[in-house]
């Protein structure tokens, strides 16, 4: 059974994080965004539903903790896609983007949206995995 993922990320403002996604190449799903609530798609079966902060809280009653919620990690298709999304999202403002990571198969980079959330990128080499 496959399932669908809907990450619920708190944003301070709708616009601008939909601005910000929309540059980095990604789009957004109509159906599940509206003025609170922008449904961000990753691929087909995981979407990012990017909450304004007060509708967030208002689900279960939650209050902002104030530091990192969540790591989210995307997959890249090659070390080229780790650097390119992370250039994009510098030039969209995100900070922190410029660290890579790299050790054996493995290479990543990271940057933090305007919100704050932490998103790491990385890309696995399957066939050096041995």
């Amino acid at each position: 059974m496959s399932r669908m993922i809907f990450l619920n990320l708190p944003v301070a403002d709708v616009q601008r994080a939909r601005d910000f996604w929309t540059a980095l190449g990604l789009t957004f799903d109509e159906q599940f965004s509206d003025g609170k609530a922008a449904c961000l798609v990753l691929n087909e079966q995981c979407s990012a539903m990017l909450l304004q902060e007060e509708f967030f809280h208002s689900f279960h009653g939650t209050t902002s903790a104030g530091g990192t919620e969540v790591l989210v990690c995307l997959a890249a298709g090659s070390r080229e896609e780790v650097d390119e999304l992370c250039t994009r999202a510098a030039a969209a403002g995100a900070t922190d983007a410029d660290a890579r990571t790299g050790e054996g198969p493995m290479y990543g980079g990271s940057f933090r949206d305007p919100d704050g959330h932490v998103w790491e990128v990385m890309h696995m080499d399957m066939s050096a995995m041995g």
